[in-house]
């Protein structure tokens, strides 16, 4: 997020919050990237007050998610309310049209990124999470991705039933300690040192957000996202060595 972005994000969901106890209505962002989910996440902990919230992508590891801030009674049925629709694409199962075809396609509209959430493909199938205006476009506008012909239906209440399936390479090794800059250098193989320099230059993030801090301590489950080198989640903490070294693993999405 650009410091311009940064400086509107909160009004943003300030007003939300206020149009939620204004209208006594439910009120929904458009879809927020794993980043802006971080931020609207802390900020809605400290603000919500007695107001309900939450992030909804259509399946739960989802990397795009709108915010909804809702009241007690609106609970249960929030997920009815959703203003997203899943739009379904079938396809022959020898093509295999891309992400970024896909993307392409829904951009090539006028469409707005913050209209569009995860894309999900497999042979001959494709889902894709959409504001119900952009759903409206797409369904009336496009009848081929990339060269690939497509046929499009939509549902609701909104639910992916493909989830996209991250695949890992697990990394065990030894660390000193759970300090960031002890886990950033395993995690990268780099010395402590250089994992220094890249955290006080805000080159690597904890659970999406930038942590300047060497000696913050890395929990299991934690996501670390380091630049030019990727992501890793810390998956496990097993014990101690006979030198006092923690034994822990690491998987790097791949």
């Amino acid at each position: 997020m650009n410091n311009s972005s940064e400086t509107l994000f909160a009004p943003r969901l300030a007003d939300m919050l206020r149009r939620c106890e204004r209208d006594g209505c439910s009120v929904f962002s458009r879809f927020f990237d794993e980043r802006e989910c971080a931020e609207a996440e802390l900020w809605c902990r400290k603000n919500a007050g007695g107001l309900n919230y939450g992030f909804f992508g259509g399946f739960p590891d989802a990397n795009r998610k709108i915010l909804a801030i809702y009241h007690d009674y609106s609970a249960e049925y929030i997920n009815e309310e959703l203003p997203v629709v899943c739009l379904t694409f079938t396809f022959r199962s020898e093509d295999r049209p891309d992400h970024r075809s896909f993307l392409g396609s829904f951009m090539a509209l006028g469409l707005k990124r913050d209209t569009i959430g995860d894309i999900v493909i497999k042979d001959g199938l494709a889902q894709a999470a959409v504001t119900e205006t952009a759903a409206r476009d797409i369904t009336a506008s496009i009848s081929r991705i990339g060269r690939v012909g497509v046929k499009i239906t939509d549902s609701r209440p909104f639910e992916l039933t493909l989830e996209e399936a991250c695949q890992f390479r697990e990394i065990g090794c030894t660390v000193a300690s759970l300090r960031l800059d002890c886990i950033i250098a395993a995690a990268a193989g780099i010395s402590r040192e250089k994992a220094a320099s890249l955290i006080r230059c805000e080159k690597a993030e904890v659970n999406h957000l930038p942590v300047t801090s060497l000696s913050s301590e890395v929990k299991e489950g934690d996501i670390l996202s380091i630049r030019g080198c990727g992501r890793f989640i810390l998956s496990g903490i097993n014990g101690t060595s006979k030198k006092g070294r923690i034994h822990i693993i690491l998987k790097k999405y791949i």
